[in-house]
């Protein structure tokens, strides 16, 4: 299994900052974050970035459970 990390509203809808999730590709790990943290969760997916590793990749890419996939919400905020 993958490790799961997770950020910001992500981390709030999922009530944990990380956990380990099945699935072979990134889009597995992710659909299996979908069933298990619900609809709110999947209405986030569309603006977040999906990384492997600390890189940007294609949902078809290979998880084996030593990566770490994260899901990373827009942020906002900055200097006045």
């Amino acid at each position: 299994m993958a490790s799961l990390r997770l950020f910001a509203r992500a981390r709030e809808i999922a009530g944990v900052g990380t956990t380990e999730m099945p699935g072979t590709t990134v889009d597995e790990v992710v659909a299996e974050a979908v069933r298990r943290f619900g609809p709110v969760f999947a209405e986030l997916l569309p603006s977040c970035r999906i990384w492997l590793n600390g890189e940007a990749v294609s949902g078809s890419t290979a998880v084996t459970d030593k990566d770490e996939v994260a899901v990373l919400p827009p942020v906002s905020g900055g200097c006045r």
